[in-house]
């Protein structure tokens, strides 16, 4: 996987384009380059951004408070042309609490996390899809995935969720674009410095090992100004970037070789290998990874 730079003049397309953004770095990039955002958020936008940038407060584990954002950010603007799922949290349960009941008995694991970090997730990205669809010109949506996506990381409820983006990713890329002029794509940041790592375990892992959450908040916005991004993972780790997903180095190909695939074959929902080119689970044409 070879990396690569993102250059400022690379994200100009966002001008004039209208973003739904969870996350204030990502935010500000966009209205850099000339973008129009509709903020969400649980805890309101600080100043300056608060006086000029629409905003709502939302819970994204309510389908309710995200359908009534998505449709303010359509009234105000009159089109939705990308959208970032990007809300998230902490880790919440590992699965080896035995906190029980007033009878003694074995309670459920919380799921805070798994419904913020992936429930929440896919709700933004059906909406996202059914208002891209209105707009003639499409667009594309940027999940937030994690390096925990793809890696081995000791918080159960957190990397079981950001896995679970990465297959979201995987399993609708060949359903969109260009079926559908919808573009999907994720980002799996490194550490970084945001607001919902506490200060103290920044300097407990080092702060030498995170990056700035602006680094992120490009990645984020090159998968929207470049129109020939779709089915990637972007890992950036202190501003460097690599797409782990597509392209002869990315984890599809590498995939392929280990199964010894031939080209054009694909795998079915039971394993067993397919040889028809381009053919999805349910027969119907599809388009290969590159």
């Amino acid at each position: 996987m070879t990396s690569f730079t993102i250059a400022d003049n690379e994200l100009n397309n966002v001008k004039d384009q209208v973003v739904i953004i969870t996350g204030l770095a990502t935010l500000r990039r966009v209205i850099k380059h000339g973008g129009n955002v509709f903020a969400s958020d649980v805890n309101p936008l600080p100043e300056p951004e608060a006086s000029s940038v629409p905003f709502m407060k939302v819970n994204v584990t309510s389908w309710k408070e995200q359908l009534e954002m998505f449709k303010a950010a359509e009234q105000q603007y009159g089109k939705i042309d990308h959208v970032f799922a990007n809300a998230g949290i902490l880790p919440t349960i590992s699965l080896l609490e035995d906190d029980v009941d007033e009878n003694g008995d074995l309670l459920p694991p919380k799921l805070d996390t798994v419904n913020v970090n992936f429930t929440g997730c896919m709700y933004t990205v059906k909406l996202g899809i059914h208002y891209i669809k209105k707009n003639p010109n499409g667009g594309s949506i940027v999940m937030a995935a994690s390096a925990s996506s793809f890696m081995r990381f000791p918080r159960t409820d957190y990397t079981t969720a950001k896995h679970a983006v990465l297959g979201l990713l995987r399993s609708l890329h060949s359903q969109l674009y260009p079926k559908l002029p919808i573009r999907i794509n994720a980002i799996a940041p490194s550490w970084t410095d945001t607001g919902i790592i506490p200060r103290g375990a920044i300097a407990v892992i080092g702060q030498e090992k995170f990056q700035s959450a602006d680094v992120v908040a490009r990645s984020v916005v090159i998968l929207m100004a470049d129109k020939e991004r779709h089915g990637e993972l972007i890992h950036s780790e202190r501003g460097r970037f690599m797409d782990l997903e597509n392209g002869e180095k990315g984890y599809n190909a590498f995939t392929k070789k280990m199964l010894e695939m031939k080209e054009g074959e694909e795998l079915s929902e039971s394993g067993a290998l397919k040889g028809s080119v381009g053919m999805n689970n349910t027969g119907e044409a599809a388009a290969t990874v590159a």
